[in-house]
């Protein structure tokens, strides 16, 4: 379970002194909570599964993203017209860098992400 984990030298609330200990990025944590064989493991496991299942439907129909930001923003009692402002500057922000990327490479950004012209 530990063997993509990396050791970096942390400092000891009880001594202060410096220890290696284990770390690992999100990914890898998301992989050792996945093998905890426990049940109170399980609601972080199911919840794992939903996020993951929604992602794959983002793939399939990327507009899902946006009605679900819009879903999250309503819950988190943001105004319409600021959710529209937000809407408006990340196309925007997208619009510029596309154009960026276009002058600098001669390619679209999704083209010079992919390397495909």
């Amino acid at each position: 379970m530990v063997t993509n984990c990396h050791q970096l030298k942390m400092s000891s609330p009880k001594d202060g002194k410096r220890y290696n200990t284990d770390v690992a990025n999100t990914e890898q944590l998301l992989r050792i909570i996945q093998s905890i064989p426990s049940k109170k493991a399980e609601p972080f496991k199911m919840w794992l599964a939903q996020v993951g299942c929604e992602r794959i439907e983002e793939v399939i129909d990327p507009e899902l993203t946006i009605e679900r930001t819009l879903e999250t923003c309503a819950k988190k009692d943001y105004s319409r017209e600021w959710i529209n402002q937000r809407l408006q500057a990340i196309q925007v922000r997208k619009e510029f860098t596309d154009e960026i990327t276009k002058a600098w490479s001669g390619m679209t950004t999704r083209q010079y992400k992919t390397g495909v012209l």
